[in-house]
């Protein structure tokens, strides 16, 4: 990896962890609608993974999908301006967080359906060898999502088709309040791969250079016709499931000793150390990342509210 990319990664993580840190404060503050489900703690996935896609990719998400937006390229004014309902968010305010989209940049939707965006990604697999445009499509998911029928049925027909598809777990441990071993037999999601006649890869969530080395391999044989890989990320989420809710199932110590591998502070060490960064690169890097964080918050409440009929537009039965 180059120091270029390594930083361009840095960049993605820190634009997410803001954004989420941000919004979260904003949700305390102002009458903002809906819920939200946050990505803290597992940005390394997101920007890994959508470094090596370009925008005529594909990619869907789950409950948890702003990071997957902004590091697959939508515009953090518009995705901001979601969040708050307004008429210039990606969705023009009717989707919200669990539904968010941007089909401009191949962002097909986060899911509020555990493991719904899974089949997705397969059709639109299918779309891009159909197609044979070299492009790939990614479905990111929890590990609950690898014990639904949606989960199964999509990796198998991906495999007998032999689609471009690479299905990205993120394993954060919890299900809602769930540790995954309760309910899911096996240590390694990735093994179910073997089920399906694919690859199956295991890489350090908490590491953005393990996430972007296998994910490329991933990408790449994709591209190539290789068929589907099954790639989970084993990372933790910093927060609740969702909004407000206090974890207390999680053991003493847990949050800490994850946080302690941190992966936007890791990979600043690291820039630092083996690519000869300095710190004001790295502090440039994150002053970047807050303005662009309080200009999305600056658009986003000086947009307008939709209009009392406008959902009628998007209405098609």
């Amino acid at each position: 990896m180059t120091a270029e990319t390594a930083l361009a990664l840095y960049q993605t993580m820190l634009e997410i962890r803001l954004f989420e840190e941000t919004l979260y404060r904003l949700f305390s503050t102002r009458d903002m609608p809906g819920s939200m489900h946050q990505y803290n703690g597992e940005e390394a996935i997101a920007a890994g993974v959508c470094g090596h896609l370009v925008k005529t990719d594909y990619i869907t998400s789950t409950h948890r999908g702003h990071g997957h937006c902004i590091a697959k390229g939508a515009d953090m004014n518009a995705v901001m301006a979601e969040m708050f309902a307004k008429s210039t968010g990606c969705c023009a305010g009717m989707g919200g967080s669990m539904h968010i989209a941007d089909f401009g940049v191949g962002m097909l939707g986060a899911n509020g359906i555990v493991g719904g965006g899974i089949p997705h990604a397969v059709g639109a697999a299918w779309k891009c060898a159909y197609k044979g445009d070299g492009g790939v499509a990614v479905a990111f998911f929890g590990d609950g999502a690898s014990n639904e029928g949606s989960f199964h049925e999509s990796l198998n027909l991906a495999a007998v088709w032999g689609l471009p598809a690479v299905f990205v777990c993120e394993n954060n441990l919890y299900g809602f309040s769930t540790h995954y071993r309760r309910v899911t037999p096996v240590e390694d999601i990735a093994c179910r791969a073997a089920s399906y006649g694919m690859e199956g890869l295991v890489a350090d969530g908490m590491d953005v250079e393990d996430v972007y080395a296998k994910a490329g391999d991933a990408i790449a044989k994709a591209r190539a016709g290789g068929g589907p890989t099954l790639l989970e990320c084993k990372a933790y989420r910093y927060m609740g499931h969702s909004r407000f809710e206090n974890p207390t199932y999680r053991p003493k110590g847990e949050l800490e000793s994850w946080k302690a591998r941190d992966p936007i502070g890791a990979m600043a060490a690291r820039l630092m150390g083996g690519y000869g960064l300095g710190a004001s690169e790295i502090d440039g890097a994150r002053a970047r990342a807050e303005a662009k964080v309080a200009e999305a918050v600056a658009f986003a409440e000086g947009s307008p509210e939709p209009g009392p009929k406008d959902y009628e537009r998007y209405l098609h039965a």
